[in-house]
């Protein structure tokens, strides 16, 4: 399980840095960069389970809060609750190729949203929330359901470093 852990985390920091400097010109023409990081870690905790889930969120967010700009612990909260989420669903549904990495991948985008709003209810001034009248949750939610059967078929050709062992 560690190994997994590893390599999953490994995987969305790597996302998370080329997100934030190859796809970073995309928010100049469409208001909004697809959050690769966050469908990797969807598709490893539906896979996985909830355990594996947090555990990847907790460490791949603590690290994406070192790389990034953001208060420290931000990410690792988000990404936790949603590695939880994601992995809670495992094994209630079938893996299909395009609806449910869709579904799955727009739920974790609309609830990163949710949570961003709440915190920034609680840390008026600290933390930035989407505004829901503006394009780029829209926008983002678009690119993340779009890529999310790409990124889900991508990671099940690497299914051996990602996938618990026994399954």
């Amino acid at each position: 399980m560690t190994k997994k852990i590893v390599w999953i985390t490994v995987l969305i920091v790597t996302a998370g840095i080329l997100q934030s400097t190859l796809l970073s010109p995309l928010s100049m023409y469409f208001y909004a960069k697809p959050d690769l990081a966050l469908d990797i870690l969807v598709f490893s905790a539906y896979l996985n389970g909830m355990m594996t889930g947090q555990l990847a969120g907790f460490f791949s967010g603590l690290l994406l809060d070192f790389l990034s700009g953001a208060p420290l612990g931000l990410n690792l909260f988000i990404r936790t609750v949603i590695g939880a989420a994601a992995g809670f669903l495992n094994g209630n549904f079938l893996l299909d190729r395009i609806l449910l990495p869709v579904t799955l991948c727009a739920g974790a985008t609309l609830m990163k949203a949710g949570l961003l709003f709440l915190l920034n209810l609680l840390f008026t001034d600290t933390i930035p929330a989407y505004h829901f009248n503006t394009p780029a949750l829209w926008v983002e939610l678009a690119m993340n359901s779009v890529l999310a059967p790409l990124i889900f078929a991508l990671l099940k050709s690497m299914n051996t470093f990602i996938r618990r062992s026994g399954r």
